[in-house]
């Protein structure tokens, strides 16, 4: 058996909870230095205000919660927060983890069906909510056939720090703060820290997200074994942008964990917008942004980044998904151009390995550009060709991950838990890479047929539950195909329509027809952006699975032909 061990020494892992490590008895960084800025608004939280706010609300959740005539909330049970990234969103994580409490991160654009599975599969007795995104979790409360009185019980209106504060008759996270604090967080130490304390949801093949319990243990160690090989950060000096999701692995664990860790602060964005992103930068003299591919095709043409001074950026670290040398090259280009010497690498991780495994570092990111880098100390890999042999030298195979930031599992599903760890303890990653030389690895496929919109998941299998569900589509094959102006996968449906349509036209016009239909039951990440295509059958084995690989050849000529006409009319 091939095993691949880091470069970099091993790093000491203490068996604590997130938040003991957070927040030491003794913090080495300023108490009065910020932690978070609300980038709109200017508000701010210090490191201190935010360990005694964390605290507060511990308290409260423990203690004043029932007396509101809320839930009743004991050490292990698990919350929810359902908001867009907000000044508050710090205080609620790490206020519910100080509580002993396990926390459920979902996607604020889900739609009441989707809120609803969340909800039911990680059985969340609480839930944080953005003022905004009442009506939708008061919708899901419906689906769910939980009457009203029953859900108010459920619900605190995560308002703190927004002038919107959401409807009356609801407990307001204020209400919880300044009655009392803990004196000390719920501990999770020795075997302790391998309890769940996360629970963010990755989609798999068969359609339905799984729950991914996430330790103590596992942000522990993220947190130590990424030092030292991410540039160095200057207290005092660094400052980070907040602009991934936080309800993403990849923005909870590098925006809410990692900066503060290491004498950070993080100005808070809403959501990415063009404009509000490069000014952010300007005002608060960002120097590292934490950033998707898609976000730097921004910077590559929009005029925005010539618009504002974006000169103490120092470092755009990539992740969620690849990042190729041509776009690292054009946004290199373009910021040379306005006389920045900014750094652009990027690392790879999945939500089961809480996410960072590997990186590459700043001094090699020019040398190896489209490699995701080195392996982190404290793990081991393997490269495994159709799960029975290492791979050869040179030759591709499925990256299989192990250490102390592989999850504990997949919650309530035991069977695929068991499919994606091996009895030796290590993580089946669903990704082909080949290793070179050096111990850098490269991405070549992808094993398994998760679609990759921007960073977020989309399976194929649950449009195509979706799509069946269509009064008139017999048939339904879902893949991604891949756009280079927008250095993402976008989802594109086949299906096959129930009479038969037999002119281009009316394809065309069912085709645009089941673009709306789907917009209105799923998550913007989740919209067929790469169209629809209507066709007489399905391509299937003999066992009856979809030929995904036709669809994607199919894809691939059609739209490079739609491209051949698209120019013929220029």
């Amino acid at each position: 058996m091939k095993i691949y061990t880091s470069r970099v020494p091993p790093q000491p892992i203490a068996n604590e909870s997130i938040f003991s490590r957070m927040f030491p008895e003794r913090d080495p960084f300023p108490s009065s230095g910020p932690a978070f800025i609300d980038a709109d608004t200017g508000k701010s939280i210090t490191r201190g205000e935010l360990k005694s706010l964390a605290l507060e609300l511990a308290w409260g959740l423990q203690h004043k919660l029932p007396k509101l005539g809320a839930v009743h909330l004991k050490r292990g049970d698990t919350v929810m927060i359902f908001s867009p990234n907000s000044i508050a969103w710090p205080i609620a994580l790490h206020g519910s983890i100080a509580a002993g409490l396990r926390v459920t991160l979902a996607n604020s654009a889900y739609t009441p069906a989707e809120l609803a599975f969340q909800l039911t599969d990680s059985q969340a007795k609480l839930v944080f909510v953005h003022p905004s995104l009442v009506p939708t979790l008061i919708q899901t409360f419906k689906v769910l056939k939980i009457d009203a009185s029953e859900a108010a019980k459920k619900v605190v209106v995560l308002g703190w720090g927004l002038q919107e504060k959401g409807p009356g008759g609801l407990v307001q996270v204020e209400e919880l703060l300044g009655h009392g604090a803990l004196r000390k967080e719920e501990k999770f130490e020795g075997k302790q820290a391998n309890e769940t304390v996360l629970l963010c949801y990755s989609s798999g093949t068969t359609g339905k997200p799984k729950g991914v319990e996430t330790t103590h243990k596992n942000l522990t160690s993220v947190a130590s074994i990424v030092k030292p090989v991410f540039p160095s950060i200057v207290p005092g000096k660094d400052v980070f942008i907040g602009v991934l999701p936080f309800y993403h692995i990849y923005g909870v664990v590098k925006l809410l964990i990692f900066p503060f860790v290491n004498g950070a602060p993080v100005v808070l964005l809403q959501r990415f917008e063009p404009v509000a992103f490069c000014k952010t930068i300007e005002t608060y003299k960002v120097t590292v942004g934490l950033i998707v591919p898609p976000i730097l095709v921004v910077l590559a043409r929009h005029p925005a980044a010539s618009q504002f001074n974006l000169r103490s950026l120092r470092l755009l670290f990539s992740g969620a998904a690849p990042l190729g040398a041509p776009l690292v090259k054009a946004v290199s280009d373009r910021l040379k151009s306005f006389g920045n010497e900014t750094v652009i690498t990027q690392g790879y991780g999945l939500t089961e390995t809480s996410p960072t495994s590997h990186l590459l570092p700043p001094d090699d990111a020019i040398r190896k550009v489209g490699s995701i880098g080195i392996l982190l100390p404290n793990l081991e890999a393997r490269l495994v060709v159709d799960d029975v042999r290492d791979a050869k030298k040179g030759e591709p195979g499925e990256i299989w991950l192990r250490g102390p930031t592989i999850m504990k599992g997949y919650l309530n599903n035991s069977t695929a838990t068991k499919n994606s760890i091996t009895p030796d303890g290590f993580f089946k990653t669903g990704d082909v890479a080949i290793i070179d030389d050096e111990g850098f690895f490269m991405i070549v496929d992808r094993q398994k047929e998760l679609i990759k919109y921007k960073g977020f998941q989309v399976p194929p299998a649950e449009l195509e539950s979706l799509l069946l569900q269509h009064d008139d589509i017999a048939d339904a094959g879902v893949i991604g195909v891949e756009s280079i102006a927008e250095a993402t996968e976008l989802p594109r449906a086949y299906v096959v329509h129930a009479k038969g349509l037999t002119t281009d036209a009316e394809k065309k016009e069912f085709g645009l027809s089941v673009q709306k239909w789907i917009q209105e039951r799923v998550a913007k990440h989740k919209f067929l952006r790469g169209g629809v295509a209507v066709i007489d059958v399905i391509p299937k084995s003999a066992s009856g699975k979809i030929l995904r690989r036709e669809l994607r050849d199919r894809a691939k000529q059609e739209l490079q032909q739609e491209a051949v006409r698209a120019k013929a009319n220029l």
